[in-house]
This record gives structure tokens, sequence and C-alpha cells, in this order.
């Protein structure tokens, strides 16, 4: 029996992980992370669950990546923490994969094996083809797995694009080939499926940026997602056509376009290359900075411009900032923040509202369409998306003709099984999310999210005591301090008054109870937040510190 078993990505944006298993083998396809969501106070990154993968690592041959995204190579590090696999990829994925391993101090453990596209990988009993696609990155790549019980695509993240150069095209081609030898089941993407029509092609993008950076009277800032390199070489042609000196900027920006540079993917003549530190030495408009923090990431490059605490680079009047990129859903406010920030320093502001300086790496609809029609398969599983985005996508398949029991849409966890009798949805294993904070892997978790909602809509109140423990008099305090929750001049009947719902809670508890501690804490927890809740409406987190002498 053929089992595909989605562990992230199917039910949210972002944590894309997927097992493939046949008997005694499987392999993985991506391991990817997702950004904290509002209600992860504090949380750094989340990642998949891999409990199934644990309890199968003897079985668990390789890891094959789809491209170098970080929802798609994020939680690779953690994974490779535990089991010792061989990495499967091409150059630019592996290229950012390997600074990954190094920051994790995993290089030195870690089979990293290029495949190019074209090329067939071979992990018994399957054989896996990559099929190259445009996506917004480089070198992204789709999956032919050839199956004891059938073929399976997996599409990866894709767009259809038509690029003069065919090394930034998807090969519909081969999808085409193998859709006339047979395909059993296609997993295609499912991010973009809300959006009608074509994705727009990167040559109009470049058109209309590049209107803008002619037109700019002073420096040229773009923010972009480092890893879009191929608009990054877009950038630089401009400057170069517009005679400007190019600056980078941003800790991600630099590892990645030292990979592309060493790949062939990145180029810039040297007389056009200017380190941060010298932009002092050119006047304004010969200058065009390629930037981090398109998203108003804390700290990012751009954020630390915008604020006036970079080192080198202040926004001022008469600068250009073109933020290039999509609004990752979560980040609205902290992009508006950002774009606020620009202007009041007198910055002229070209975001994707505005104009059309971005386009997207993902398919569509009428190019999703094409994917079905192309490769013409038995069933279809939509992957990668939010479960409205699942269901929107199954609904186009069957637009198209195919039938609805043949159209399999499941969540994280769910098991999807082929053998003779067909494909259906069987079973489920253990998934979910882990949330990373720091160097904590997994020790946050619900109770710890809720107190730190708790301090952050309603304060910390501290209550100190000291108990006689055989009279049960109390010694010192109680002494009430409070974060987040103020008592001033006009509340300041509030410690008074709590003071007295203490001390009567500890008159009415015994003297000599072995749990005395235990029952004054929860009850002191209880009622001061009745109080607190009673006399201003507020509910902070109440921690009692009681110490018996």
């Amino acid at each position: 029996m053929l089992k595909i078993i989605p562990l992230g990505g199917l039910g949210e944006i972002g944590l894309n992980m997927m097992v493939i298993e046949y008997d005694d083998v499987m392999f993985i396809i991506d391991a990817g992370l997702m950004f904290p969501e509002d209600y992860m106070l504090g949380v750094d990154i989340v990642i998949p669950a891999m409990d199934y993968i644990r309890e199968n690592k003897d079985k668990v041959q390789a890891v094959i990546l789809t491209h170098a995204h970080e929802d798609h190579i994020g939680a690779l590090p953690y994974l490779l923490k535990e089991i010792r696999l061989p990495v499967y990829g091409t150059a630019f994925t592996l290229g950012i994969v390997r600074n990954k391993l190094i920051e994790f101090e995993l290089n030195k453990y870690i089979d990293l094996n290029l495949v190019n596209p074209g090329e067939t990988l071979t992990i018994d009993p399957f054989e896996i083809e990559f099929i190259r696609v445009s996506h917004s990155t480089a070198d992204g790549v789709g999956l032919a797995i050839k199956t004891p019980e059938g073929l399976v695509i997996h599409t990866g993240d894709f767009r259809i694009s038509h690029d003069a150069d065919p090394m930034k095209n998807t090969d519909i081609s081969t999808f085409a080939r193998f859709g006339e030898a047979g395909v059993l089941a296609l997993m295609s993407d499912s991010t973009n499926v809300e959006a009608e029509g074509y994705t727009m092609s990167e040559q109009e993008v470049a058109k209309n940026l590049e209107k803008f950076i002619i037109a700019a009277p002073g420096r040229v800032v773009v923010a972009l997602f480092a890893s879009n390199v191929f608009r990054i070489q877009q950038i630089i042609d401009m400057a170069v056509r517009d005679q400007r000196k190019v600056v980078f900027n941003g800790r991600s920006m630099d590892q990645i376009i030292a990979v592309a540079t060493e790949l062939g993917y990145i180029h810039c003549p040297p007389n056009t290359l200017v380190d941060v530190k010298q932009i002092g030495k050119y006047r304004d408009d010969e200058i065009v900075i390629i930037t981090t923090g398109s998203q108003g990431e804390p700290m990012s490059a751009l954020v630390r411009m915008a604020s006036g605490i970079h080192k080198h680079i202040n926004i001022k009047k008469g600068d250009t900032v073109i933020l290039s990129s999509r609004y990752i859903p979560g980040n609205e406010k902290a992009i508006s923040s950002i774009i606020n920030k620009l202007y009041r320093r007198g910055a002229d502001v070209v975001y994707s509202k505005i104009a059309q300086i971005h386009t997207s790496g993902h398919a569509h609809q009428e190019e999703l369409k094409l994917m079905l029609n192309l490769t013409k398969p038995r069933y279809f599983i939509p992957i990668h998306g939010e479960y409205r985005h699942l269901v929107v996508h199954a609904r186009l398949a069957e637009g198209l003709g195919m039938p609805r029991e043949n159209v399999l849409v499941v969540e994280d966890g769910k098991v999807i099984a082929f053998d003779e009798t067909g494909g259906r949805q069987e079973g489920s294993v253990h998934t979910g999310r882990i949330l990373v904070d720091g160097k904590g892997i997994g020790d946050v978790g619900r109770s710890v999210l809720k107190e730190r909602r708790e301090l952050s809509e309603g304060g910390l109140v501290v209550v100190t005591m000291i108990i006689d423990e055989e009279t049960g008099v109390v010694l010192y305090g109680p002494e009430l301090i409070s974060k987040g929750f103020v008592f001033d001049a006009a509340t300041g009947y509030l410690v008074d008054d709590a003071q007295c719902v203490i001390l009567e809670i500890v008159e009415e508890i015994e003297a000599g109870r072995e749990d005395r501690i235990e029952i004054l804490r929860k009850k002191l927890q209880k009622a001061l937040k009745q109080y607190f809740a009673f006399a201003i409406n507020r509910k902070p987190l109440i921690v009692p510190v009681i110490i018996e002498v």
C-alpha cells in the first residue's frame, strides 16, 4: 500500500512537510516552518510535530526539498538534529540549507546531495524525477514520483511563466509527458487558488519598477524577500542602466547574495557594487539600496533605517522606498507601521496597494487549471494552503470534470492510501505544531501562552507574605507589587482593600495544616481576581509568594 501523509502545510500557510511511504520505505518532502500567529506571544517560529517520523526513523531514507523558502526548509535543522538523513535538492536550495546547517553546527554530519531538474533519484521502490518549476526563488522543482501503485506528481510551489530564459520557466512539456503516460494522483499548490486569471509576468513588474527608479530624485531603497534572486538581478540591471551604484544590506540578503553569485544567478559588475560603509562617498541619485525588511520585521534593515537607528543608512526626505513583495498574512499591521514611519521621514513610498511592483510565485486559477489538464490525474489532492484554499481548489478540479469521489481534501495527519482498489483517506497519525522560543523546543504550550496573554492584557500582581508556621500569624506583609497594573494615587484604595481581602483569607485557614500554603495560594488567586474584576474590571495574573518560618 502507498501512503501519503501530510504532517504540515494542509490547513495552514507554511509548515510544509509530507511523508511518502510504501511498506518499509519512507522519504520526506520538505521540512518547513511557520511564523507565529498573533496569539503565540514571544514565540520565534513554529515547526511541525515529527512524532510519526521518530516512530518510524528506521524506515526513513531521505529528505527531498522542492525549493529554498523558509516554509519548506526552515524546520530541516530541527529534524536533522534528531535523525541524520541524506538531503537532496537543487544547487541554490542546498546552498541556502548549507548556511542553515552551519548555524546549527550540523554541517559536518549531514550529507547534501545535488540533483538537477531532469535528473532522477532512486530510493527503491521509488523513482523521483525533478521537474523545473517557476517560483519566486531560484531552482524550484516539482516531483514525479514513480511508485508500485502508479505515478504521483507533486508540483511544489509553482506558477506558469513565459520568460525568454527557459531556465526560469515551469517545464510544462514534462508535466504533459507524464500526463500522457498516466498519473495516479496530482498534488498541487493551492496558495493562490482564490485569485482569478494568471499571475502577472516578471517582465511587467520590471517595467513598473524601472519607472520609479528612473524617476527617483535621490536614493532608491528596494525592500524585498532576499530569496527572490531573479528580482534582485532585475534591480541590479536597472541600476546599471541608470548609472547607479548598488548597496546590499541585511544579514539574510548578504548570505543569499553570496550563494546566488557563486552559482551564477546574480551578476553584478564589480564597479557597480558598493559597501554600505562607503555609501556617503556618492551622491544620493547615484545609489540603489537592496535590503530586507519588506514585512516590517522588528530590527530588520529597513525598520532600523526608518527608525533612525541604522549604523550607516537613515531614511530622509528625497528617498524613494519601494516595497516589492506581497503582504504575508498577519504582517499587515507591521507593514502599515513601517510605511507610516517612512512617510514621516519624508520618503516617497511605493507599495503593492498603489502600484503593481510585485507578482506572486504561486499559480492563479487559470494556471492551476492548466496543470490539471496537462497531468490528467485519476485522483487529485490539493496541498499548500488553509482549508478554504484546499476546498476552492477541489471545486476547481470538479469544475473541470473530475469525479468528486476522486478529489481528496485532507488536512495534516490524515493518511491517504492507494492500493489496487483505488485511493481513499484512511486513518490518521499524530501531528501538530511545536513552538520554538529561543533555544526551547516544545516547552511553550497552551498554559504558557495563556499566562503570557494574561500578562499582556491585565498585567501582574505579586503578593508577598511571611507567616509564622506554628501560629499562622503574618510576620511580614502582605506586600503587593505590580507590573502593568498600576497602583497610583487615584486607585490607592485598591492596595488597602486588597490587603484586607488577603488577611481575611489567612484568618480562615487554621495553622498547622500540611497543605496550608497551597490552599492559601489558590484561595488568594481566586479572591484577588474576583476583587480586581469587581473593583476595576481588570484581570491581572496573580502570583502569591508565601513563606513559612
